[in-house]
């Protein structure tokens, strides 16, 4: 599976966060899916518009990842 990229950093995880400001560790493959790194968790009530790098200040939708 290839795993896109932070436009800025270059790095594959990111962070989502729901209303409560709980994060939970994300990849994105390249058909743009967001799937948890701990298989475990459940993405039930996080944004996924919006990614959090966790390797630089870079923030945006799925669609801008290289």
């Amino acid at each position: 599976m290839r795993k896109k990229l932070c436009p800025q950093c270059k790095i594959h995880r990111f962070n989502v966060k729901n209303e409560k400001g709980e994060t939970v560790v994300v990849i994105v493959n390249e058909n743009y899916e967001i799937i948890p790194v701990h298989p475990e968790e459940s993405l039930d009530g996080f944004d996924l518009t919006t990614l959090y790098c966790l390797g630089c200040s870079w923030q945006g939708s799925p669609k801008k990842l290289v």
